[in-house]
């Protein structure tokens, strides 16, 4: 818990303002709280947590479920309706912009849910929906609605995302200029 929180630390810029910050590291006391062999040790930490989690969801319109996976230096660059369902998976230096949502589809498979790979960037308002594997060094796009996988190296933009090789349109785009 405390090798991910030093690093968490260094990815932001000044991380006593930041909510992200403060969210990512309630997540993390939860894991650690839930980790504890002892009851009498266990129970009391998750209490707190419990209470943590709901000061997160209040102050700072993030909520990140219990049981998440999350992986080193998460950066949620801004507060505000960002939702990570409690059985998702992110990995390593993962961005999140403001209003995303990583969740399941439908209520009759709540354990169908993303994976997410690492070094991906989720713009504002994105939705990651359903049992989703996004590859490493993905980008996706604002508003951008991801319903099913996304290979490496890809930006998924659009509702529902159309997914692209990164770089490939970069010539055709300096050409229109």
């Amino acid at each position: 818990m405390f090798s991910y929180s030093r690093e968490d630390w260094r990815c932001y810029k000044n991380p006593y303002l930041q909510q992200g910050f403060w969210a990512l590291q309630f997540h993390r006391f939860g894991t650690f709280a839930r980790a504890q062999r002892k009851a009498i040790i266990r129970i009391p930490l998750k209490s707190i947590h419990i209470v943590l989690l709901k000061l997160s969801e209040i102050a700072f319109g993030i909520c990140i479920g219990p049981n998440a996976k999350i992986g080193r230096r998460l950066v949620i660059q801004h507060f505000g309706g960002i939702i990570i369902n409690s059985d998702a998976v992110i990995g390593d230096d993962v961005m999140i912009l403001q209003g995303v949502t990583i969740g399941n589809k439908s209520p009759d498979r709540p354990l169908d849910v993303p994976i997410i790979g690492n070094r991906v960037f989720i713009g504002a308002g994105a939705k990651v929906l359903g049992r989703v594997v996004i590859e490493d060094d993905v980008v996706i796009g604002a508003n951008a609605v991801v319903i099913t996988d996304v290979p490496a190296n890809s930006i998924a933009v659009g509702v529902p995302a159309k997914v692209k090789p990164r770089g490939s349109d970069r010539a055709e785009d300096r050409g229109s200029r």
